[in-house]
């Protein structure tokens, strides 16, 4: 499709292939501060989530945010967060309801991406590929659709404490578990939910154990692109590539720099991980 510009949500993550994307933030409010996420300096993001004892709030873009960058471009795809964990999908979709209320030819489709981070930005390159190669609207939503029923997205966090100031866990758990350097394995469960995988004890058997799980999934290794998402922590993303690559036959690894909302979700250190 000519003329066709994608636009995603702030979830997606940052490498060279994704830097022609455009890009609606979400705010992310910590204590009295609300941090839009765009040109973020995450060291310093990372240094307020640490500090601050109240739970860490997101707020996704508005229909009107949407509906403002979706009049800039004559065709759209965009590609937002789970609907199951933001509201991002349901503005994106009353955008496109009342836009084409007043240009009822102008032609933008949602892809609810069933997962957040490293998957929703593999699905929005998976949608720019299928752009570029020229395919219709209609091809285009069809292969879309089909990469996300199989995307797989897993999660290694490296302290549980941010997982109990946004109430996945309690207190009680958090310090427990990093008392005894429990270790959740966090991922989607198919329909767009985050849920507990596996816990594993010790962080280096929880990163082998993630590496085996990948080979107990059905996977096209030929023809199968691998993301790294990374928070502030490139050394250990390239370690575990240089593991996946010893073990597996992935078409290609690439490495992504985590936005400001996949901070929030994987908190300093943590890694995100999709195929």
């Amino acid at each position: 499709m000519k003329d066709t510009k994608i636009v995603v949500d702030s979830c997606v993550d940052f490498n060279e292939d994704t830097k022609d994307f455009e890009r609606i933030p979400f705010k992310i409010l910590i204590d009295d501060d609300e941090i839009v996420d765009s040109g973020l300096d995450i060291n310093e993001l990372i240094d307020k989530m640490k500090k601050t004892k109240n739970q860490i709030k997101t707020a996704c873009p508005s229909p009107e945010e949407f509906m403002n960058k979706f009049n800039e471009y004559k065709n759209i795809f965009a590609v937002t967060i789970s609907g199951q964990l933001s509201g991002s999908y349901n503005s994106a979709i009353l955008a496109v309801n009342l836009l084409k209320e007043k240009f009822p030819d102008k032609f933008v489709h949602i892809f609810d991406c069933k997962t957040a981070a490293t998957g929703e930005t593999l699905i929005a390159l998976k949608v720019k590929q299928l752009v570029d190669e020229n395919l219709n609207a209609q091809e285009i939503i069809e292969h879309t659709n089909k990469y996300i029923s199989k995307l797989k997205t897993f999660f290694i966090v490296e302290s549980l404490d941010n997982l109990a100031k946004n109430g996945r866990i309690t207190n009680f758990k958090a310090m427990l578990g990093n008392m005894l350097h429990i270790v959740p394995i966090m991922g989607e469960d198919g329909e767009g939910k985050i849920v507990l995988k596996e816990q594993v004890r010790g962080r280096k058997k929880a990163f082998e154990r993630l590496v085996d799980m990948i080979g107990e999934n059905n996977v096209d290794f030929e023809n199968t692109i691998l993301g790294i998402t990374h928070v502030n922590c490139i050394e250990k993303a390239e370690k575990l590539k240089e593991q996946i690559v010893s073990k597996y036959p992935f078409k290609e690894i690439k490495i992504f720099d985590a936005s400001g909302l996949s901070t929030v979700y994987a908190d300093n250190g943590g890694i995100i991980i999709a195929y």
